[in-house]
């Protein structure tokens, strides 16, 4: 009687035990669905609902763990249904990372990633005949491409890119389906991703040198004892990517790419226990200072670019900074104005609405109107009631050295050239994927950028980490011309106290005194970065003691020849 009590109650507990993973399941689908509705920009909207999301898929995730033999046999819980699991959470790391800038969490999302392909869960798809499931697959391969791109783990996401090829491949051969333009498009958009940036080959053993944009303990140079600076700290940026035919994967641009790791801390590794990261209270967070958050906007609306800036805006700290990235098209003023205010020197193009097509008709028809698709420097004003540092890379950055500072505030723009030599091209044996890659360049990468200019794509490893060295004391060096000047403009100086602003201002003066000195360059003054306020030339782009050290540099790359000895010379 007992025992056969005993073998009733065994049905009734998987049933349980199925109904509770359905539930589970249900729910799970239910909060992530969700995620798409939650306002893209604020911070106390979200952080709660995120919260609730990774407390079910860690329920979910353990459940299926503890109970996977009754769930196969009794729910017929397939692998890819599992894989579905990860990488959902894989996604959720994504975004989070996308919502917080903590690049840790960019690490649990390639440790789910990489599990599901490391124990093939998507394996027996292809078996079935169901397009949506290979579908599924292919979406998992293209999101862990991005997560890799981002830490920059090149060897994996060339590995991955040739498997997503051959499941394409065999995905359009089996269905007769409509997307398979979009999925080659996929290909052929991160292919060019790869290939947008030069690698170093170290010649010892042909070890490719993948560098990072990102801050190291050691990136930035240090405040020295009798430097005076700011204590402003940078808290939020938007990096806004509308360039034509700009290489790009996904809604990232390659532009976009380079400025965000530029504004974060290499990763730590935290361990893979699925906490909660939404319901994190602040001593719980890594005992490490944060990376400043971040605004990924592709192709924005004028509209969609004033309501992230305001919000942002509106949440800054106090003693914080906001920084603003733009690498769009250059949009140019259609006549001369009687006055010269900060909306007649044109700006940078912002996306156009459909809903306006009949206002984008009456104003090419009268030329004497402002162009409404147009990010002028005056749009900005009412945002340096607040710190602001801006960065620029378009055909037209020189519009935003026509600012002026209203409200007293620490201001800086940093302004990309307006135009790159035609002659580089060739000395470096490299095609440009776009007019803007060597214009981004110049704001952003200090070690690259030398050599990228001086036509050097290998070299041994003991030269290598003697350039390195050589760089960083160009740097310390860098930051002691800007604080001991006697006439820079108070706002750089503000600015110097935050690690990241640090780093972009001296790799900023590194890449104009290197650019002043390179025989080609100085063809045309529209090759050279400009900024407002001006720097003081003598004492930092155009200071002897730093073209001494580039000459130098040039020297020990054995480039020196494609450097301007007197750099007084006429051009």
């Amino acid at each position: 009687m007992s025992s056969g009590g005993a073998e009733d109650d065994i049905p009734q507990a998987e049933r349980k035990t199925v109904t509770d993973f359905c539930y589970l399941l249900d729910k799970s689908k239910q909060l992530f669905n969700g995620l798409r509705d939650l306002p893209q920009y604020g911070q106390k909207q979200w952080q709660s609902y995120f919260g609730r999301t990774f407390d079910v898929y860690t329920k979910l995730w353990k459940f299926q763990q503890q109970h996977r033999q009754v769930l196969d046999n009794r729910y017929g819980l397939k692998r890819w249904q599992i894989g579905e699991i990860a990488s959902k959470i894989g996604q959720l790391y994504y975004h989070y990372y996308l919502r917080t800038s903590e690049t840790s969490y960019l690490n649990e999302a390639f440790s789910f990633y990489s599990a599901i392909r490391q124990r093939s869960y998507y394996s027996q798809v292809n078996k079935e005949d169901r397009p949506e499931l290979v579908v599924k697959k292919l979406r998992y391969y293209a999101r862990f491409i991005v997560v890799c791109l981002l830490l920059n783990k090149m060897d994996v996401v060339k590995d991955l890119v040739k498997e997503l090829s051959d499941e394409i491949e065999d995905y359009t051969h089996r269905f007769n389906t409509e997307d398979q333009v979009e999925w080659n498009l996929v290909l052929q958009e991160v292919a060019a991703f790869i290939e947008a940036d030069p690698v170093m080959v170290l010649n010892d053993d042909n070890t490719i040198v993948i560098t990072s944009n990102r801050l190291s303990e050691t990136g930035a140079p240090l405040l020295e004892q009798g430097m005076i600076v700011g204590q402003l700290a940078l808290a939020d940026a938007l990096i806004i990517g509308n360039c034509n035919n700009q290489v790009k994967f996904s809604e990232l641009t390659i532009d976009m790419f380079r400025m965000l790791q530029a504004l974060e801390r290499e990763p730590m590794n935290l361990a893979s226990q699925m906490n909660k990261p939404g319901m994190q209270e602040s001593t719980e967070k890594p005992a490490r200072r944060e990376n400043p958050h971040k605004y990924l906007l592709y192709k924005p609306t004028f509209s969609q670019l004033y309501t992230f800036l305001a919000a942002s805006f509106k949440e800054l700290p106090a003693n914080s900074v906001l920084l603003i990235y733009l690498s769009a098209t250059g949009v140019f003023p259609t006549g001369r104005s009687d006055s010269e205010g900060p909306y007649d020197f044109g700006g940078v193009l912002t996306n156009s609405n459909r809903d306006i097509i009949n206002g984008d008709a009456l104003h090419k028809r009268n030329q004497a109107y402002k162009e409404m698709h147009c990010l002028h420097p005056g749009d900005l004003y009412p945002f340096t009631r607040k710190p602001l540092f801006i960065i620029v890379d378009s055909s037209n950055s020189v519009a935003y050295k026509n600012f002026t500072n209203l409200f007293g505030q620490p201001l800086v723009c940093l302004l990309s050239p307006t135009a790159y030599p035609k002659a580089l091209q060739g000395m470096c044996g490299v095609a440009f994927p776009n007019k803007l890659q060597l214009q981004t360049n110049t704001i952003q990468i200090l070690r690259e950028k030398f050599l990228f200019v001086s036509g050097l794509s290998s070299m041994r490893r003991g030269l290598w980490e003697k350039c390195q060295d050589y760089l960083r004391k160009i740097n310390r060096d860098i930051a002691q011309l800007l604080t001991h000047s006697r006439s820079i403009d108070q706002s750089f100086l503000q600015f110097f106290g935050d690690e990241f602003l640090r780093l972009l201002l001296t790799r900023f003066v590194f890449c104009s005194a290197t650019m002043r000195m390179h025989k080609i360059f100085r063809q045309e003054t529209r090759n050279y970065p400009e900024s407002y306020p001006q720097l003081p030339r003598d004492e930092t782009v155009e200071n002897p003691h730093l073209q001494k050290h580039i000459l130098e540099l040039a020297s020990i790359l054995d480039v020196r020849n494609i450097f301007l000895e007197n750099t007084l010379d006429d051009y």
